[in-house]
């Protein structure tokens, strides 16, 4: 395993970076896939992508010590809640007001 933030550590990340944004951009563009189809393919590349993002340039998962995973794990709760809550508001206040 290289250093943590070494130059190749950081080249590999972005080469990564770079690939997986290339593949949902080609497959956006192509057609090649439905839309259900679409949907899982940029999802799917968009849960590779974080996990690079989290590994090579965040650097989670690298080291002993556990509070940035921590920190990191409560701010991904607090989004779920957020997001989550909003998509629940809207969905309730689109359809009260369609009541009338």
């Amino acid at each position: 395993m290289e250093k943590v933030g070494s130059v190749r550590s950081y080249s590999i990340g972005f080469c990564l970076a770079v690939a997986l944004t290339l593949a949902a951009y080609v497959a956006v563009t192509s057609g090649w896939f439905s839309q259900f189809g679409m949907i899982v393919i940029i999802s799917a590349l968009a849960a590779i992508q974080l996990i690079v993002q989290l590994v090579f340039f965040l650097h989670l998962g690298r080291d002993k010590v556990k509070w940035k995973a921590a920190a990191f794990y409560t701010m991904f709760l607090i989004l779920i809640l957020i997001v989550g809550g909003s998509l629940w508001i809207m969905y309730n206040l689109d359809y009260n007001m369609m009541m009338s």
